[in-house]
């Protein structure tokens, strides 16, 4: 078996400084806005799958940040990507109509209320990380 490597990019203090600024004048209120537009078009079910793609993009819309892939090279150079196994299909379509629409809510509403404060930043980066999973348990 061909011994894998991960390779990982750093962005440098620059790219920080300009997210940190434009997460305060432009994505504090845009996420705002743009995780209840997504939120709204998901319990539409029509709007679902628009909807789950603006909450897999909430973190990039509030602070620039880049969407990650994990790429993995093995000895012979091949570049290649590793899929996450998703929940039985039945089960994600039950929990989103029992509990992850209305708890997907709350969890914005929470990570968008620590946003605010700069304390809670850290944590509510993590909720805007996961909100997917909050409401379809998505891996």
């Amino acid at each position: 078996m061909a011994k894998v490597q991960t390779v990982q990019t750093n962005q440098g203090l620059g790219m920080l400084i300009l997210r940190l600024v434009y997460f305060f004048f432009i994505g504090l209120w845009l996420s705002g806005i743009w995780a209840t537009m997504a939120w709204v078009l998901c319990v539409t079910i029509i709007g679902l799958p628009l909807g789950v793609w603006m909450l897999n993009v909430l973190p990039q819309i509030a602070t620039l940040q880049p969407q990650t892939k994990n790429l993995y090279v093995s000895e012979t150079g091949e570049v290649y990507t590793s899929a996450i196994q998703q929940h039985n299909f039945f089960l994600r379509a039950i929990y989103f109509l029992l509990i992850g629409w209305w708890f997907s809510a709350i969890w914005i509403a929470v990570a968008w209320g620590l946003s605010a404060s700069i304390i809670g930043l850290p944590i509510s980066f993590w909720m805007f990380n996961r909100v997917g999973s909050v409401l379809t348990l998505a891996r």
